[in-house]
């Protein structure tokens, strides 16, 4: 883990003082600082930043573990703060929790002598408050918990998590204890505790609403300035950095596809896309039509796109697998193979794919992460290059919706709690293993024989199958043989075969394609030993 990835998680934590999330937490500090001894804020945000850590590491279990709606958990937590805010606004429902919350604070003057202080009080009143805010902040939260590359061990990711938390609570301790010290010298919120009591009540619930209501902010913000300009003119980068900065050179590459070696000061006076991917991560794949369309539309105006090929497995360092992906999916432009991982932490980048759009000046004037947002690129790229009018992109497919199976790793380093089985999972040799009687949600199992690896599994036998119950539209899994030879694998839904595919090559294969997003038991059997099995992704 890099000091860059826990500090950005940091600065994304402090950043959540600015969302609607945090609104409802902050009445709840404020009430419950004002109460203790001057320990109380301090043990307020202790608490919250270790539950919310803990937990928040823990849900990471339980959802795979349960395959629990993560809408759910965050709908109950919206109800947990409704009912917060109506325990603050009616009286005869405050005086029922303060007779329970008198139990809780007696325990935690028995536990420690400061009890009386405020601190061990305070930090099991803001154990609670994480506890509840966790689930609210699951969107953020997501951003932050993005599997990036070279880690994903349970330490790292709890690393992060802290990072975050500590970031979350470091704005929240300065308002608990500016907020408690305005109200401590001004006789005026004493004279007036039950109405403020009620108005941080009133605050809450209205809080609540607003985040249910689903309502986005930077949308409505957007669609503000978006009515001040005409349309079918572009006046200005959307969403452009605030501070555009010298663009990274291409360091450590390993070799050049399409192209001779390019430099950033040789590319100065273009218009620069550096787009970051890699040939079996199906998001990136689902990105090359329009970065291929760009190429063909925008190369004679002085648009330059370089794709900068930074591989997750092992196979995808192979310049010759590469080079047929590329040839595959009709990609014309430079092709920088990037082994070593060297340009993508020259720019410190964390994700597949990676946009970065970069002016004749050779700064980074805008970026982009994952999927989306095309018609964005698309005008800032005409922007740049002095085009007028804009386009409407139409996508051709959108990435999956709603609630689906998370991308599910299958070598040990990254599998984390996804695995179900009568037999456990044995590292690095072969060994024989069973179907369970049934399967969770999100969950895989093996039949037969398999050697796990910490980057794929490899079938040791004819027939070994693996089964993943999965909730998708379309299911996709990287695979290859370790012999070379092409091989055929069946797949089967629900106990009934519906395809069968010959594996000739690492990629990625599209395995089922239902039309309509739905749950299922899928299975695939190998024809032979040597089938390697390593990521399956969902659309």
């Amino acid at each position: 883990m890099s000091p860059v990835e826990t500090g950005l998680a940091f600065i994304e934590g402090l950043a959540l003082i600015f969302s609607p999330c945090i609104l409802p937490v902050l009445p709840l500090v404020l009430s419950a600082s004002a109460d203790g001894g001057r320990q109380r804020p301090f043990g307020i945000i202790i608490g919250f930043v270790l539950s919310f850590s803990l937990f928040a590491f823990a849900a990471r279990k339980i959802v795979g573990a349960f395959g629990i709606d993560l809408d759910v958990l965050k709908n109950v937590s919206l109800l947990l703060l409704f009912l917060f805010g109506l325990v603050l606004v009616f009286p005869r429902l405050s005086d029922k929790f303060s007779q329970w919350t008198q139990g809780l604070a007696a325990f935690g003057a028995r536990v420690s002598a400061s009890g009386r202080d405020g601190l061990v009080s305070g930090i099991m009143i803001g154990a609670l408050i994480g506890l509840v805010w966790t689930p609210c902040s699951g969107p953020i939260l997501a951003t932050v918990l993005v599997q990036v590359i070279r880690q994903q061990s349970d330490f790292a990711g709890y690393l992060i998590i802290l990072s975050f938390a500590i970031g979350a609570g470091v704005p929240m301790l300065i308002i608990a204890v500016a907020g408690r010290e305005i109200m401590t010298s001004l006789g005026f919120f004493s004279r007036h505790a039950e109405a403020l009591r009620r108005g941080f009540g009133a605050v809450i619930i209205a809080a609540v609403v607003f985040i249910f209501s689903g309502v986005d902010v930077q949308t409505l913000l957007a669609g503000r300035s978006g009515t001040s300009e005409p349309r079918g003119e572009i006046t200005q980068l959307e969403n452009g950095l605030n501070n555009p900065y010298p663009a990274p050179d291409f360091v450590g590459i390993d070799s050049w596809l399409n192209s001779p070696p390019l430099t950033m000061q040789g590319l100065k006076g273009k218009v620069v896309l550096v787009d970051f991917w890699t040939y079996s991560c199906i998001n990136c794949v689902r990105t090359l039509p329009y970065l291929t369309g760009w190429d063909k539309k925008y190369r004679d105006q002085g648009l330059v796109i370089v794709g900068v090929h930074a591989p997750e497995f092992e196979f995808e360092k192979k310049a010759d697998n590469v080079s047929a992906a590329i040839a595959h999916h009709g990609i014309r432009y430079p092709v920088a193979l990037d082994n070593s991982l060297s340009t993508w932490a020259n720019f410190n980048n964390r994700y597949w794919p990676a946009h970065y759009l970069i002016d004749r000046a050779g700064k980074v004037v805008y970026t982009h992460f994952g999927e989306g947002e095309y018609d964005v690129t698309e005008n800032n790229i005409r922007y740049l290059l002095g085009l007028k009018g804009k386009v409407e992109t139409v996508e051709r497919e959108p990435a999956g919706a709603g609630v689906q199976t998370p991308e599910t790793y299958l070598g040990y380093a990254r599998a984390g709690a996804g695995f179900q089985g009568q037999n456990q999972l044995v590292r690095d040799q072969q060994s024989a293993y069973r179907f369970p009687e049934s399967l969770p949600d999100d969950h895989w199992a093996l039949s037969g024989a398999w050697n796990i690896q910490s980057e794929k599994i490899i079938s040791g036998e004819k027939d070994a199958a693996l089964r993943l119950h999965f909730t998708a539209r379309k299911v996709f899994l990287v695979l290859g043989t370790a012999t070379g030879k092409p091989m055929q694998v069946t797949i089967s839904l629900n106990g009934s075969v519906v395809s069968t595919l010959s594996i000739d090559r690492h990629t990625l294969y599209e395995l089922l394609d239902q039309k309509a997003a739905a749950s299922g038991l899928l299975e695939i059997k190998a024809g032979a030993a040597g089938l390697e099995a390593y990521a399956f992704t969902f659309g």
